[in-house]
């Protein structure tokens, strides 16, 4: 008789980090509620498979309270992944888990093809999309050395596209089209048209700064501090602008 010996497999755990959305509601939670829902009209599918989590560190909120805000962003097709701060005894079993040791900045693993092409990650974007049944964007999530603080991108960013470079300057030779956008640690610089989204200083800089050739943007940010295009001065659409933070406030200044 034969016998066969296998010995048991082992189970894989890795560590692994990703890119998050993190809200902070302020009370009152209904006024926030409208300022969310203005922020999603005017730029459609920003939250559409974003991690999302949730920071309840600075505010005063009870389990009931909690359980409702989640409801309401789940109506609104933002998934919570995780809640960030408060008391351990705010989340009960069946709610998103409470998560610890959250960083500014993610490291990327990021595929290498044979024929040396552009990088290219898709994770839980990508994923969430195609549960959903919904074609996923394409992003481009660029890693250098620390020699290299900046990304150039020469061609322009479509719509569904994202790039993604949390170690510094992202520069775009050409423009970012409606329904794209660019994540950058540091400052963003645009020589075309800004149509889609721009997000600097991603990693908490706030010194970070916007520039772009013509002005047409969705949504701008820097340093978590958002401002749609109807917020802004009419008179910057189509023109050279720079943008700036001051305290909470986004500033502009066109250009000559």
């Amino acid at each position: 008789m034969t016998k066969v010996l296998t010995e048991p497999r082992s189970i894989r755990i890795k560590g692994r980090s990703f890119l998050a959305v993190v809200l902070t509601p302020d009370p009152p939670f209904d006024d926030w509620l409208v300022r969310l829902d203005d922020l999603a009209a005017r730029s459609a599918g920003f939250f559409l498979g974003r991690p999302v989590v949730l920071d309840v560190s600075d505010i005063e909120i009870d389990r009931p309270q909690l359980k409702a805000l989640i409801a309401e962003l789940a109506a609104r097709n933002v998934s919570i992944m995780g809640i960030e701060g408060g008391r351990p005894s705010l989340v009960e079993p069946g709610m998103p888990p409470q998560l610890k040791g959250g960083k500014p900045a993610a490291d990327y693993e990021v595929p290498r093809n044979e024929a040396g092409e552009s990088e290219k990650a898709t994770g839980t974007e990508e994923a969430a999309r195609e549960h959903a049944g919904q074609a996923a964007p394409q992003v481009v999530v660029q890693q250098s050395p620390v020699s290299a603080p900046s990304m150039i991108v020469r061609e322009t960013i479509r719509s569904g596209q994202s790039v993604i470079y949390t170690q510094g300057d992202v520069t775009v030779i050409g423009s970012v089209q409606s329904g794209a956008e660019v994540i950058a640690g540091g400052s963003v610089h645009i020589y075309g048209a800004l149509r889609g989204r721009a997000l600097a200083g991603c990693v908490g800089n706030a010194d970070a700064r916007i520039f772009c050739r013509k002005f047409e943007s969705e949504l701008v940010a820097i340093d978590g501090v958002y401002a749609m295009t109807d917020d802004m001065d009419p008179e910057l659409k189509g023109h050279p602008v720079q943008l700036w933070l001051e305290g909470d406030a986004i500033m502009t200044e066109r250009m000559t």
